[in-house]
């Protein structure tokens, strides 16, 4: 008897099924069979079958006389073959991770469980793309005694993404439904009634594959026999509930039903014609009928609406509410505003409250106007169409130009009023580059631009023009311009290749040694670099504004990552990692920047090197950061290289070169005179511009948000850590929060939050951002002992402290006990200490000064100077 089996179902996956049982018989766990039940397959599975099972002594075969037109009965006819103590259910088009088995079998003889449920993750074969299935319920490991525990775990009603104990499922006589598809609905509402006690582990364990051409059930929507079983599996699991004396949890089914079921055929609906939409709504409106009216006030504001749209049969209203659903999540044509709610339509009714949207409330440059296509047509050359404007909570002002935004093209239009609040443009525009078109409209008071997508008919045929084609994308839809492959674009890519061929680092390398070999640096040559290209900013920002301002004769080209940024017009600029930039780094007779020019190039001999690094603080950095502290020789040697080329390296305290110089190896010359970069924050500048530029409104406090990254979790968006949603609420009417996460990090803030959040990450100049703000949050980041400068308030969140000093990136000094503010560890702390802010940070004074004394001893506001009076004064000689 093996230690788990594993029942893989199949009918008609003949090409498939050889790859889903690779992925069991290749499991780290050994000790397993599979059960392969074909479901009366007439492709030639059964051979493929017969040879799986010749390979492996582990593979069993079952086969159907006839095909039973779901997954219920092949599941437990595999279900009743299985002597293993535990048991996986599998489908043939998708996979396990090689570790599910082994990892699952030992969480369920750890816990105890009487299942174990993971993470389910879709993969787009298409791109590789993986997208995982509801995270935040797989968030963390634990052990659930009874599903009342945790009532969302409805939304996990998967039965492949669980490993059983067999003799849990047939004391219990678990079995699925035979007559119904989603038969995976009913038999986990059964499952969860029954159980008392299961595990939940993070980690992925069923990789659900999504294939542009399958067939499965899941992606069948479009029939009504589709939705008909899909209710009709939703009304037996709500009777399961109650018949095993749960009908207090029928309700979190019916949540799971409206806010993931409903939804599937919700986000397709503006695609469909009258006739199915009227269909589908008389389908689904007897479930909602019977749906307690607290679910209704749990979901989505706009799933809310199409459910009241339905129960109400207002079948166009529908289509229009849907396409608000997916990308680009349009708002409504009209809207009522009242007593400080919000309405969908022109009516108000409970059903339509779409206030916890905000979008009354949105900053004008987030503002969503409607734009929708109601007539579209091509000469063959340009496309000509009309477009009608909806303006439902009134954003646009009485003076504002318009126009049509594509590419690097901008159509002046003129829009007529409609006589109803919207307006009508007439649009002829010539696509010439891929790209999604976009109305916007400038604000006249302040040159603000609000810019939204053209909502289109999804059926819309695709416009073929030169180059280029004109359709509709996605479900909602909206107007996309896609390249269209024709002789002299295949020319182009043709090129492209070639150059990427032939453009690699390691060529550019080779032409760079070889040319630093033969020709000498010139000697008043400057290249200049801040956050790795990124943008005009930091110490090398402000050093290259003391060299213009004193005239001196450094000629300085700025290493640019993409665009320009805020370049001064008249800065030199070359793209880093161009051929350009390989040629400037090796005539350059001066290099500066503040992290590290690319590592493998060795600095041409007579080149000095000015390294200004960009911060300082209580993280771990050089050899024993995460990155370089493993025993790697290869990652350690380039970074020593890297460090040796620095010829003077600006410290802006005796903390800093305490700590930096050893853990970076670094023996060379140290200028300390304070950082260049935070002389403007002694000095201060005038940031009125900020609240402008950011739209904050008067009399609102700022509260600048910056935290750092996780090392291993890196563009997750996880170190945005405090409950945005729960702080929107509480302090909105009093603070802005301004978002300035780290360059590495990935976050989009949801389009709900926006009146509340402001994003920054992109934001030129993070001073600015210091200067403006009236207290700083931040957990590690060393933004802390610049912002020590200014003397305002700063929070630390923290509460994942124990996990990054010890398992994460680690520091040098316990933050609890030197932080010049107080550390935090919920967002209801967090809120608190907003409102008792200044008798916080008063109570704070004495740390705070220590703090100040540690880190920012040596700023005085002329660091740049003496910086440039120390190495190019000496360039100079």
């Amino acid at each position: 008897m093996s230690d788990c089996t594993v029942v893989v179902i199949t009918y008609n996956d003949a090409a498939r099924l050889p790859r889903a049982v690779r992925s069991v018989l290749d499991q780290t766990l050994r000790d397993l069979d599979v059960v392969i039940v074909d479901d009366a397959s007439t492709d030639g599975t059964d051979q493929v079958a017969a040879e799986l099972v010749r390979d492996d002594p582990r593979v069993r075969y079952l086969r159907r006389q006839c095909n039973s037109g779901g997954c219920g009965a092949p599941r437990n006819d595999g279900l009743d073959t299985v002597s293993s103590p535990y048991v996986m259910f599998l489908d043939s088009d998708d996979e396990l991770p090689r570790h599910t088995c082994k990892s699952l079998v030992a969480e369920i003889e750890r816990t105890g469980a009487e299942f174990v449920s993971g993470q389910i993750s879709r993969l787009y074969e298409w791109s590789g793309r993986q997208n995982r299935y509801y995270p935040s319920l797989f968030a963390r490991r634990r052990v659930v005694c009874g599903i009342r525990e945790e009532p969302d775990l409805f939304l996990d009603s998967f039965s492949t993404n669980k490993l059983y104990d067999t003799r849990f499922l047939r004391d219990r006589a678990l079995r699925f439904p035979e007559d119904i598809h989603y038969e995976d609905h009913v038999f986990a509402s059964e499952l969860y009634a029954v159980a008392r006690r299961f595990a939940v582990v993070p980690w992925v364990v069923y990789l659900w594959h999504r294939a542009r051409d399958s067939a499965s059930i899941s992606l069948s929507i479009g029939e009504m026999r589709n939705v008909q079983h899909r209710v009709e599996a939703a009304r037996r699991s709500d009777a399961l509930l109650r018949a095993h004396g749960a009908a207090d949890l029928v309700p979190a089914r019916q949540y799971r039903f409206l806010q993931q079921d409903l939804r599937v055929y919700l986000n397709p609906l503006p695609s469909r014609d009258r006739e199915w939409t009227r269909e589908f709504a008389a389908t689904v409106r007897p479930y909602l009928e019977r749906t307690a009216s607290e679910v209704f006030a749990r979901v989505e504001p706009m799933i809310r609406v199409c459910c009241r749209l339905i129960l109400d049969d207002r079948i166009d209203d529908l289509r229009v509410a849907a396409a608000s659903l997916t990308e680009p999540y349009a708002p409504p044509r009209a809207a009522v505003q009242r007593d400080g709610r919000t309405y969908w339509g022109t009516t108000v009714t409970s059903g339509t409250d779409i206030t916890r949207l905000r979008m009354a409330e949105l900053p004008y440059t987030a503002t969503r106007l409607r734009h929708e296509v109601t007539r579209i047509a091509s000469n063959g050359r340009q496309v000509r169409m009309t477009v009608r404007t909806y303006d439902p909570f009134g954003a646009l002002p009485i003076d504002w130009t318009a126009f049509l935004q594509h590419g690097d093209e901008r159509v002046p239009i003129r829009p007529e009023a409609s006589g109803d609040g919207g307006y009508v443009s007439e649009i002829t525009f010539t696509p010439t580059a891929p790209g999604d078109p976009c109305i916007g409209f400038t604000r006249a008071s302040d040159g603000h631009t609000t810019t939204d997508r053209l909502l289109v008919d999804p059926n819309l045929r695709p416009i073929e023009l030169p180059g280029v084609m004109v359709k509709a994308e996605g479900k909602a839809a909206f107007l996309r311009v896609r390249a269209r492959l024709c002789g002299r674009s295949i020319l182009r890519a043709v090129r492209r290749r070639l150059l990427r061929r032939f453009s690699t680092p390691a060529m550019k390398l080779r032409f760079y040694k070889a040319l630093i070999g033969v020709l000498p640096p010139r000697r008043y040559l400057a290249l200049f670099e801040a956050d790795v290209g990124k943008g005009y900013t930091g110490s090398p920002r402000a050093i290259y504004e003391e060299l213009r301002r004193r005239g001196l004769p450094v000629e300085v080209v700025w290493s640019v990552a993409r665009g320009r940024g805020n370049f001064p017009a008249n800065a030199r600029l070359v793209r880093r990692g161009s051929w350009r930039y390989v040629w400037t780094m090796a005539r350059a007779g001066i290099w500066v920047d503040s992290h590290g020019f690319p590592l493998d190039y060795p600095k041409p001999p007579g080149t000095r090197y000015l390294q200004t690094w960009h911060g300082q603080g209580i993280k771990s950095v050089g050899f024993d950061a995460p990155d370089l502290r493993a025993d790697f020789d290869r990652p350690r040697e380039q970074w020593r290289a890297a460090v040796a080329r620095w010829d003077a390296l600006v410290a802006p305290s005796e903390e800093f070169t305490r700590v930096f110089l050893p853990s970076n190896g670094y023996t060379g010359r140290i200028f300390r005179c304070g950082t260049p970069r935070c002389d403007v924050l002694v000095h201060g500048l005038d940031v009125r511009g900020v609240r402008e530029r950011l739209e904050i409104p008067p009399g609102r406090k700022i509260l600048l948000y910056a935290p750092t990254y996780r090392d291993r979790a890196k563009s997750s968006g996880q170190s945005v850590r405090v409950d945005l949603e729960l702080m929107a609420e509480e302090l909105a009417g009093e603070w802005v929060l301004v978002l300035r996460t780290h360059p590495v990090e990935r976050f989009t803030i949801p389009q709900h939050l926006r009146h509340f959040v402001r994003p920054a990450a992109t934001y030129p100049e993070i001073n600015e951002l210091m200067l403006a703000s009236d207290a700083l949050l931040t957990d590690y980041s060393s933004v802390m002992c610049d912002y020590a400068l200014t003397g305002k308030p700063m929070l630390f969140y923290v509460d994942d402290w124990e996990e990054y000093r010890l398992a994460e990136r680690g520091v040098y000094h316990d933050l609890p006990s030197i932080a010049p503010g107080p550390c935090l560890t919920t967002t209801w702390e967090l809120i608190d200490t907003l409102r008792l802010l200044p008798a916080v940070h008063a109570s704070y004074a004495g740390r705070y000064a220590a703090f100040r004394a540690m880190w920012c001893a040596d700023e005085r506001g002329d660091a740049a100077a003496r910086v440039v009076d120390a190495f190019f004064a000496e360039s100079a000689r």
